[in-house]
């Protein structure tokens, strides 16, 4: 799918998808799969906080519990600008892709692209427990 189509469903995402009563911090996500399905996420926070979930994990797990298990490309945007995955979040893509495209977006026309080694380098895989 063309970036600029992801990018607006994770814009999408952020205003319709996310519960935020606490922090306000609002976070959408779509994420394209290997075989081209997309799906959309948005953080979800409780009071206490540590229940709380991220917008990429909502995604990727919507993916996975339909079986889809590779990841092509993931954009991230929130209310602040460059918003990044968390180190949970980051380590659930690496689990489910060894290089996906990582797109961190503002708008349409404000993104950046980057690699799973610049954002989570010497990362720990699925393949590590085979060498066990």
């Amino acid at each position: 799918m063309e970036i600029k189509k992801l990018i607006e469903l994770a814009l999408d995402a952020k205003e319709k998808m996310t519960y935020t009563p606490y922090s306000k911090f609002n976070v959408g996500c779509a994420v394209e799969m290997e075989d081209g399905s997309v799906y959309q996420g948005g953080n979800i926070e409780i009071v206490s906080y540590s229940p709380t979930i991220c917008a990429e994990r909502v995604a990727i797990f919507k993916a996975v519990s339909e079986g889809h298990r590779e990841i092509k490309k993931i954009v991230i945007t929130g209310d602040n600008k460059d918003t990044f995955p968390c180190g949970v979040c980051r380590q659930v893509i690496r689990e489910f892709s060894k290089d996906p495209e990582i797109i961190i977006a503002n708008s349409t026309e404000d993104y950046r692209k980057f690699t799973l080694e610049e954002i989570l380098p010497h990362s720990f895989g699925p393949e590590e427990l085979n060498n066990v």
